[in-house]
């Protein structure tokens, strides 16, 4: 894997649909310069579903909206107190496929929880981390041009309700968790570095940059 820099973005509250476009455009006009970028985000309450979702899914009339959305995966929820992680990566320049990736953003989750103190693990047959059977951070990732985008959400301190409305990511009577259910007390830009710091190390990149603060 070469050595390049990451350029950083914190975005904060980001409207859902605002954002998967700014993504998707950025990836279609990237070239083999432009280098890679994390974008961290929250969102305001929104369903989103993926290029396979099917709406049985949605168990529960509700107002919350839900997004069609061109990741991967069935549905999940996206609110308030969940950091959300978008990786917009050069997966040919980084010599990676995209099961690698799924698993680099599962191994940084899971080495960052330790850092809290917290065992987490990956599961083969579901994609994501999980502490004790409950799942807390989801995985969503679409390429195109040998370019990712979408990426990883991980529930910090937010309202769980919504997750009950639906089967997360596809799965009948899945829980879900957060750090704050763990005793974790931490914002979001702390968890965010954590996992900045594993994945600089996991993918080689030379050095961690800041980018402009919007989209």
């Amino acid at each position: 894997m070469s050595e390049q820099t990451l350029k950083i973005r914190q975005l904060g509250q980001q409207d859902y649909q605002l954002t998967w476009g700014a993504m998707k455009a950025f990836c279609l006009q990237r070239d083999n310069t432009t280098g890679d970028e994390v974008w961290f985000v929250e969102h305001p309450a929104v369903f989103t579903q993926g290029v396979s979702g099917k709406p049985e899914h949605m168990l529960v009339d509700n107002d919350i909206p839900l997004v069609q959305s061109d990741r991967g995966g069935q549905i999940t929820y996206h609110g308030p107190g969940q950091l959300v992680m978008y990786v917009l990566f050069d997966l040919h320049r980084l010599d990676i496929g995209i099961r690698e990736l799924v698993d680099v953003l599962e191994s940084i989750t899971i080495a960052g929880l330790k850092q809290y103190g917290l065992t987490a693990v990956a599961r083969q047959d579901a994609p994501g981390v999980y502490l004790d059977d409950k799942k807390i951070a989801s995985l969503g990732l679409r390429v195109k041009k040998g370019c990712s985008y979408h990426g990883l959400s991980i529930n910090i301190n937010m309202d769980l309700t919504p997750f009950s409305y639906i089967n997360p990511c596809g799965y009948q009577g899945l829980e879900v968790t957060q750090l704050s259910a763990h005793g974790v007390k931490c914002q979001l830009n702390d968890i965010a570095a954590v996992l900045l710091h594993e994945l600089k190390a996991q993918l080689n990149y030379s050095q961690l940059i800041l980018g402009p603060n919007t989209l």
